[in-house]
């Protein structure tokens, strides 16, 4: 019987190709494979880029949580001072996860030129400010100095500069309005040593780096005093809970607010790719899965002589069924192979080459950002080829209800 049995399966495996009504088939089953991979790959690795690349951006103004006073109002602006001589500060210790905290402080003011002028919020930062994330921002220039007590450096965006005319290099000034209206403003010269772009647009357009000292300054605030500070995480899948911990370790005046909470409708937004992510997953996978099952199925209609052969020499119908299973998976491993191959080489061209550019007034990013970790292609992979192998043991069932008799008469 084994004999019979392989000598069968040769049979399968090297004429399969070769009818004249299967070799179509067979062919559209391995390209769906293929182009299912592809297009999975594609889905997972922009959609999983794209809610990182946002919410890096979000949180590079921002950070992960914002500690603040519970008096604190809506605004851009900081309004009522809290001191920096806390315990958890510059180090959060009483929290596990905790990378970095840092004192800031934001006033409203405008920039006024000979023909223009444009509202903005100075953010003023310290010697302990991460520049992280702004030094993957940066595009021309370099990051601002804060030796000096008082250093009028600042770092502004592409978006003011090129609205304003501004270049690298040029002085200006901003002016900060007083609770006196009939007193005139507090003004305020700005040196710009460098321009960045983040690609969000809506922060872009607002914020402009400068020293803290100068916020303090024209607050009148002591050395001391802050508008806030803003907590880094090591871990943001943890953000929820270490805000909690967070809140918990500071003192009772003081309030916690999450980038998550603080953005909700960004973060809500890009919860939403998730949902597209497994749609897409579940419909390619589907569409792959019913082209192997017609392949089978032309397969076992094409040898239905020969599965009536093996039945009358003594095979059983579950070694029959594996014979056209196993066919089936080498199948579906080459579909997945030759899917691999555009996919990755997709993915990696438009991580280096970016081939694809996007709108940053809608996707908040200049070009479709791609998340590649060969540990979600092998799972994609793995995934691909189990359900698609389950899939097909309901075809393959048809075996068992072919006669030897009718199936050596069948023509």
């Amino acid at each position: 019987m084994n004999y019979e049995y392989f000598i069968a399966k040769r049979i399968i495996g090297s004429k399969a190709y070769k009818s004249s009504i299967s070799a179509p088939i067979i062919k559209i089953g391995i390209a769906a494979i293929a182009i299912g991979i592809v297009v999975m790959m594609i889905a997972i690795a922009t959609g999983i880029g794209l809610q990182q690349k946002i919410r890096d951006k979000v949180v590079a103004f921002n950070g992960h949580v914002t500690i603040s006073n519970y008096d604190s109002n809506n605004s851009r602006e900081s309004v009522y001072p809290i001191s920096s001589k806390q315990d958890f500060y510059p180090e959060f210790k009483s929290v596990d996860g905790v990378r970095h905290v840092q004192a800031v402080a934001t006033k409203f003011g405008v920039i006024r030129t000979e023909t223009d002028f444009e509202g903005v919020v100075l953010k003023g930062v310290g010697n302990d400010y991460n520049w992280q994330y702004f030094k993957e921002f940066l595009i021309e220039g370099r990051l601002p100095s804060f030796e000096k007590k008082y250093s009028e450096e600042v770092l502004i965006s592409e978006y003011l500069a090129n609205r304003l005319t501004f270049k690298l290099g040029e002085d200006f000034q901003i002016l900060f309005s007083k609770d006196d209206i009939q007193k005139p403003p507090n003004s305020l010269k700005c040196k710009i040593v460098g321009i960045y772009n983040s690609g969000f647009q809506d922060l872009d357009e607002q914020y402009l780096i400068g020293n803290l000292r100068h916020i303090q300054r024209i607050n009148k605030w002591e050395e001391d005093q802050i508008g806030n500070f803003e907590v880094f995480i090591d871990d943001y899948s943890q953000i929820e809970r270490k805000g909690i911990e967070i809140y918990q370790n500071t003192p009772s005046t003081f309030n916690t607010q999450t980038v998550i909470e603080k953005y909700a409708s960004i973060f809500e937004w890009i919860t939403i790719f998730d949902k597209n992510i497994y749609g897409i997953i579940g419909i390619m996978i589907l569409v792959a899965g019913i082209n192997m099952i017609t392949a089978l199925l032309v397969l076992i209609l094409e040898r239905t002589q020969m599965i009536g052969i093996l039945k009358a020499l003594g095979s059983n119908n579950w070694s029959i069924r594996k014979l056209f299973i196993y066919n089936a998976s080498y199948l579906i491993l080459l579909g997945l192979f030759w899917g691999n191959i555009f996919g990755l080489g997709l993915l990696f061209a438009q991580k280096y080459l970016k081939l694809f550019p996007l709108d940053p007034s809608v996707y908040y990013v200049t070009e479709a950002p791609v998340y590649i970790s060969f540990g979600y292609v092998f799972a994609l992979n793995i995934g691909t080829l189990v359900l698609c192998l389950l899939m097909l043991l309901v075809p393959s069932y048809i075996i068992t209800k072919i006669s030897p008799v009718k199936a050596i008469r069948f023509d």
